[in-house]
C-alpha cells in the first residue's frame, strides 16, 4: 500500500520526525476561500506516483492570486496520465541545504538497505548513474528492529562531509536517521524515503517530502495506525495511479497481471537481452515460469533473458480472456517472445489453443505486431485441442508461422523454455540484420 505524502508525513511525525506545517488538503479551488494562508506556501499534487516536480505538480507560491492560478492549473493537469483530484497545501521552509535519505529492502537477499546522499531534492536514480560517489549505501543483515548508533553516525558523517554546514546538526541527523529506521521496521514498510530532507536556515532538519510504502501482508497488523490517519485497513486502497497501463488493462478485462519492469510504458530495452512475456496456466505455474525463465537464462544464455510479467489465467478462462492475455503481451513494447503453458485441469486445453489462435489470426488480419509464441499444453480436452491446433496450422499457416506448441508431456517445460529462448534470439538477430 502506497501512502499519499500527507499520510506518510502524519506517520513520520508520530515517530518524532519534524515535518512542515500541514495547512489543508483541498479537492476544489473554491476551498481556498475558507482558508487563512500565510505566504509563502507549497502547493503539491497528491498522486501516488513519482516525478511530480518535473511534471509541474509541486510549486512554491507567494500570494492568494498565484495560489488560485496554480491550483486551477494543477486540477486540470495529469501526471504520467493520471489526473490530480486533491492538492496538499503546506508551509514553505527556508532552505539552507538538502539531502536524501531512504531505507528499503534488497529484493534478492531481503536485507535492509540504508541509502543517503548529499544531493537531495533531485532524482536519486540519476545521481546514482552520473555521480555514484554522492551515494552512501549500507546493507544491514539479520533485520534488526532498531538501528545501531554507530551506523546512524556513519551515515550522518557522510552527509556532513558532503554538506559541511550540517556539522552543527550532527545530533539531529543521527536522531532523524534512527527515527526513519524505526518507521521502516515498526510499520513493516517496503520503503521509507525523505527527498529532500531539508536543513533550514534556523538549523532544523525537516522532512519536506515523504514516501512510504507498507507491505500489504502486514496491513491487518497495522490496523490501528492506518485508522489513525483515515485509511481503512480492510481495503488495500491501491490508487489507480500506481498501476501500469497494462495492469489497468488486465484488471478491466478480468485477470491478474503484474509488470515486473519499472515504468514499462517508457522502458528502454538493452539490445543484447531477450525480454520474455509469460502466459501461464495459473498463479503457481506463473511463479514457476518466472523462476525458470531466469534459471534457464542464467544457465544457457549468460543472464541475458528477462521475464517481464506475472499473469494468472485463473480457473476456466473464457475464449476472449485467453485471446486478450496474448493481445496484451503482444501490445507490450518490451515483449520479444511469449512463453506459454497450459497444464489443463479445471482449464481446458481446447479453449486455450482456440483463444491463442484467435488472437494471432486477428492480429495478422489487422496487421498488428506479431510476437513468436513457444509453449506446451497437457491435460483436459487435449485431444480436441490437438485436432484444432493441427487443422489451424494447415488452414492458416501464415499467421501461425511463429507459433510453436508442444502437445503432450514428451518434453519437459524447461526444455520448451530453452528452445523458445533460442528461437527468440534468432528472430531478434534476423530483425536486427533486416532478414525475414
Amino acid at each position: 500500500m502506497k501512502l499519499y505524502e500527507s499520510e506518510a508525513k502524519q506517520i513520520f511525525e508520530k515517530f518524532g520526525l519534524i515535518i512542515p506545517k500541514q495547512i489543508a488538503i483541498i479537492k476544489s479551488i473554491n476551498e481556498l476561500e475558507k482558508l487563512t494562508l500565510v505566504f509563502p506556501i507549497m502547493v503539491k499534487a497528491m498522486v501516488l506516483i513519482g516525478g511530480r516536480g518535473k511534471a509541474g505538480g509541486i510549486k512554491k507560491v507567494y500570494s492568494l492570486e498565484e495560489t488560485k492560478k496554480i491550483v486551477n492549473e494543477m486540477f486540470s493537469l495529469s501526471i504520467h496520465g493520471y489526473p490530480i483530484t486533491k492538492i496538499l497545501l503546506e508551509e514553505a521552509v527556508d532552505v539552507a541545504s538538502e539531502v536524501y535519505l531512504s531505507i528499503t529492502t534488497d529484493p534478492v537477499t531481503f536485507d535492509v538497505i540504508i541509502i543517503a546522499s548529499g544531493s537531495g531534492g533531485v532524482d536519486i536514480e540519476e545521481v546514482a548513474r552520473t555521480q555514484p560517489e554522492e551515494i552512501w549505501k549500507k546493507t544491514i543483515k539479520n533485520n534488526p528492529l532498531s538501528l545501531s548508533n554507530e551506523i546512524a553516525e556513519e551515515a550522518a558523517i557522510f552527509l556532513i562531509n558532503k554538506n559541511p554546514d550540517l556539522d552543527i546538526a550532527k545530533i539531529q541527523l543521527v536522531s532523524t536517521i534512527t527515527a526513519l529506521f524505526a518507521v521502516f521496521q515498526q510499520v513493516e514498510a517496503k520503503i521509507c524515503e525523505i527527498n529532500p530532507l531539508i536543513f533550514t536556515k534556523d538549523n532544523t532538519l525537516i522532512a519536506a517530502d515523504a514516501k512510504l510504502v507498507i507491505d500489504d501482508n502486514s496491513l491487518y497488523r497495522q490496523s490501528s495506525l492506518l485508522k489513525s490517519i483515515g485509511i481503512d485497513p480492510r481495503s488495500k486502497r491501491h490508487d489507480i495511479s500506481e498501476q501500469t497501463i497494462f495492469e489497468v488493462q488486465a484488471y478491466n478485462i478480468g485477470f491478474p497481471y503484474l509488470d515486473l519492469l519499472i515504468n514499462p510504458e517508457t522502458f528502454e530495452k538493452e539490445k543484447n537481452k531477450l525480454y520474455v512475456g509469460l502466459v501461464p496456466g495459473g498463479a503457481g505455474y506463473g511463479i514457476f515460469s518466472i523462476d525458470e525463465i531466469v534459471n534457464v537464462g542464467n544457465r544457457y544464455f549468460d543472464g541475458k533473458v528477462v521475464p517481464i510479467n506475472f499473469m494468472d489465467s485463473g480457473g476456466g478462462p473464457s475464449l476472449s480472456n485467453v485471446a486478450n492475455m496474448f493481445h496484451l503481451l503482444m501490445d507490450h513494447p518490451a515483449t520479444d517472445l511469449i512463453i506459454t503453458s497450459r497444464f489443463g485441469g479445471i482449464s481446458s486445453c481446447d479453449i486455450f489453443i482456440q483463444g491463442l489462435i484467435m488472437a494471432l489470426r486477428d492480429r495478422f488480419m489487422s496487421k498488428k505486431r506479431m510476437i513468436p509464441v513457444f509453449g506446451r499444453m497437457v491435460g483436459t480436452d487435449l485431444a480436441a485441442a490437438r485436432a484444432f491446433y493441427e487443422k489451424a496450422k494447415r488452414e492458416t499457416p501464415e499467421p501461425l508461422k511463429n507459433l510453436h506448441i508442444v502437445v503432450g508431456n514428451q518434453k519437459i517445460m524447461a526444455d520448451v523454455i530453452k528452445d523458445g529462448i533460442e528461437y527468440g534470439f534468432r528472430v531478434k538477430e534476423q530483425e536486427k540484420s533486416g532478414g525475414n
